[in-house]
């Protein structure tokens, strides 16, 4: 059966919700989408001709006049940071009946729900115009209640300066691993760009959930229309037919960027609406993670 997110937001109790998308989510799917990939520090050797010198440590030749490399222990632990948009941006519903950051806030719940229960650690950041919340990566079911206790107490609000909270956030990684970014990305400020870009050539590997509603992007209003931006209280009177050309147009770009950009930083980009299941859209995005496979 497919949740239907108006449903799901109405349920107080995020730990049922999630486990019950995760559950509708990993029918048919026959593996982990999510895989450890991390590479440890494990000891030094003695350098053996045609070894790879960018393992030599140079640093310990120096003192002692002998080559050493540095010998590296793969991990299996899945590192997982979930970065949430808790501006006030994100506190729109449309015509779905459900705001962006309701459905915004289940698929991350679902998210560090598979995650956790697969053993692996999970943490959780939300921002707005600077970080609110920061819990760092741990697993186990404490953690995962703690975080999803995070995500129930925190609330739409304020402005938005996401290139400073998702820098601080890279900052915040002492650990190579996955970072879920689950925003409408309204801010495209350099620094968003800058932080995506440093977290994905330190080697992490990045999701970025674009959340929308359908009225957003087709703007299917008539007649006089006053539009509020939710953040800075300006208002536009406008004739809702007469501008639904130029702000499809203008919409249609604006996602087309998002699109590019996470192209061109090999970055995965996730675009969903606030109509479509949470099953259906979990599903959609990890059958095709693994159909390409996980970034070594």
């Amino acid at each position: 059966m497919l949740l239907d997110p108006q449903t799901l937001a109405g349920i107080g109790d995020l730990e049922l919700v999630s486990k019950r998308i995760v559950d509708g989510t990993v029918t048919g799917l026959h593996r982990s989408p999510f895989h450890g990939y991390s590479a440890e520090f494990s000891q030094y050797r003695h350098y053996r001709p045609g070894d790879d010198l960018k393992y030599v440590d140079w640093k310990l030749f120096a003192r002692t006049d002998r080559l050493y490399t540095k010998q590296f222990r793969e991990t299996t632990n899945l590192q997982a940071q979930i970065a949430l948009d808790a501006s006030a941006s994100m506190d729109y519903a449309g015509g779905s009946g459900v705001t962006k950051f309701a459905y915004a806030r289940l698929l991350a719940a679902a998210i560090a729900h598979l995650v956790s229960g697969q053993g692996d650690a999970v943490g959780l950041v939300t921002y707005a115009d600077a970080i609110r919340q920061y819990l760092p990566r741990r697993g186990g079911p404490p953690h995962l209640r703690a975080l999803l206790a995070s995500l129930a107490r925190e609330r739409p609000s304020g402005g938005t300066r996401a290139g400073a909270a998702l820098g601080r956030t890279v900052d915040l990684l002492d650990r190579r691993g996955l970072l879920f970014v689950m925003s409408d990305l309204y801010d495209e400020d350099e620094t968003v760009m800058q932080a995506l870009t440093r977290a994905s050539h330190v080697g992490h590997e990045v999701v970025v959930f674009q959340v929308l509603t359908r009225a957003e992007i087709d703007l299917p209003y008539s007649g006089q229309i006053e539009i509020e931006d939710p953040e800075t209280r300006q208002r536009v009177l406008t004739d809702g037919r007469a501008a639904r050309a130029g702000y499809r147009e203008a919409m249609a770009a604006f996602v087309e960027r998002w699109r590019s950009r996470a192209a061109a930083l090999g970055i995965d980009y996730v675009r969903v609406f606030t109509d479509v299941p949470l099953d259906a859209a979990l599903r959609s995005y990890l059958r095709s993670r693994m159909s390409a496979g996980a970034r070594p």
